[in-house]
């Protein structure tokens, strides 16, 4: 009997854990490295690289929200709190044996390419340090626990008496009461935090941006926008109509759900919504309408307390609050790995985001920039590891992999989530195909692209899904 391949995975986080669900089903030995006390990424709030307020809820459904073997009991709502989340997670490592795998406060220090295997180097809680050699590796640790701040003239002299943070810090509106707070950016933090201060008390809130996205409705009569949105038909519409007309569709889709932004008060949106890019909140441009928030573009300059914005407006200011992304940070890969995949450019030269030609044996997970849910794409891309490590699909070339990536352009807009699940499972081996289930071909067009909706055929398939 052959030796059990051993995988170390880096962070157990969601990637990280349902990758290890997919490797020890098929005969693998993962050991999973997590910095922190308890797992769950993102979602264990309180930990250095946690993000997470107590407030958060997901801004995802629950029905996109879990992975394909453990659903959600029944009384959780549509929209589960971050707390919620992350009891899942605890549940879906204990249901698939992964806690006991799992090396609590051991963060990694290196990960070093050595020919035939990898040297992780790792950092044990009584300060000593330890290295092992594995002949694959995950790297798992979440794109979002870097902050970036953006460059403004006069920031440095910033008065206000609530200071400058970024919503990475933000725990609650509380230190904001009373207070004028200037949020900056359009993305979901942002036009989630907004709304948050001005139901808790902030005397005034401005929300400031480099570029007005459409704001989609979280809900639309009763049902999340995400499974409206995010479906196989769009994947395939896109492949097969001109594009003119699905981007024309997409926009009649946004301005039919949730209007133009302008017509709400807030700033005027690129008329393509390609370039304007998307987010979601539910109260973010009712708020702007009722006058409960205001809608400025970018900050021109900064004197003292005094916000200079791009059309010349000034407002007094308390408080500056930076929802302005996140920068990749992998600082534990060796420098080779590190050039070979652009680790400091604006997104990861990888093949399908997932491999490098160079680093066989070797896998990043979950570290694409996304919109919409991303469990599903997680549990897709973990299966398309999985199975091409244990031979059960083929295995790109180097040279396919090399082309591939020399012919995109590293870009820092987000990947839509039905284009990388459709990809996912077609690298996989799992999209179904329609024609062979009749009685769901409508519901797998146009459904949502839950995790389970890939359960019907190939690898893992389940008889009841």
């Amino acid at each position: 009997m052959g030796k059990v391949p051993k995988v170390a995975i880096i962070g157990a986080g969601p990637a990280g854990l349902v990758a290890a669900r997919y490797l020890l089903q098929h005969g693998f030995d993962p050991v999973l490295f997590e910095q922190s006390s308890r797992l769950g990424g993102q979602w264990n709030q309180g930990a250095a690289h946690s993000g997470i307020w107590p407030g958060m809820l997901t801004n995802t459904s629950r029905v996109n929200t879990h992975f394909s073997d453990l659903p959600w009991p029944t009384a959780v709502h549509m929209f589960p709190h971050n707390q919620q989340v992350h009891e899942y997670l605890v549940r879906y490592a204990e249901a698939f044996g992964i806690t006991t795998r799992t090396r609590f406060q051991q963060a990694v220090e290196m990960v070093e390419h050595n020919g035939n295997g990898y040297d992780i180097t790792s950092l044990r809680p009584d300060g000593g340090r330890r290295t092992e050699t594995f002949p694959y590796v995950i790297v798992a640790t979440g794109r979002y626990t870097t902050p970036k701040f953006p460059s403004i003239s006069g920031l440095e002299t910033f008065s206000g008496v609530g200071g400058v943070s970024h919503t990475f810090e933000f725990r609650g509106g509380d230190r904001f009461r009373g207070r004028r707070v200037v949020v900056t950016g359009c993305g979901i933090s942002a036009v989630e935090i907004a709304p948050e201060l001005a139901m808790n008390g902030a005397a005034r809130v401005i929300s400031s941006l480099r570029r007005q996205r459409y704001v989609l409705q979280r809900i639309i009569a009763g049902v999340p926008i995400d499974l409206l949105l995010f479906t196989r038909f769009g994947v395939l519409a896109a492949e097969h109509l001109p594009e003119d007309l699905v981007k024309k569709d997409f926009k009649d889709f946004i301005l039919r759900t949730s209007g133009n932004p302008e017509q709400w008060g807030a700033l005027r949106a690129h008329e393509d919504p390609s370039i304007a890019g998307i987010t979601q909140a539910q109260y973010y441009l009712p708020f702007i309408a009722e006058g409960r928030m205001v809608s400025k573009p970018w900050i021109r300059h900064i004197d003292g307390k005094l916000v200079v914005f791009e059309d010349g407006t000034t407002e007094e200011t308390d408080a500056l609050l930076f929802a302005t992304g996140f920068s990749l940070n992998l600082p534990f890969l060796s420098s080779s790995i590190r050039a070979a995949i652009g680790a400091d450019g604006p997104a990861l030269r990888l093949y399908k985001h997932t491999f490098h030609p160079k680093f066989p044996g070797m896998a990043f997970l979950g570290l694409f920039h996304q919109a919409g849910p991303l469990f599903p794409p997680l549990e897709l891309q973990a299966r398309w590891v999985t199975y091409t490590w244990a031979g059960l699909c083929r295995d790109s070339s180097a040279q396919t992999m090399a082309a591939a990536i020399a012919a995109e352009t590293p870009s820092q807009a987000p990947l839509l989530m039905h284009q990388q699940c459709i990809a996912f499972a077609r690298a996989a081996g799992v999209e179904p195909d329609p024609a062979q289930w009749p009685n769901l071909k409508r519901a797998l067009l146009f459904g949502p692209l839950s995790a389970v909706s890939f359960r019907l055929s190939g690898p893992d398939a389940l008889p009841d899904a």
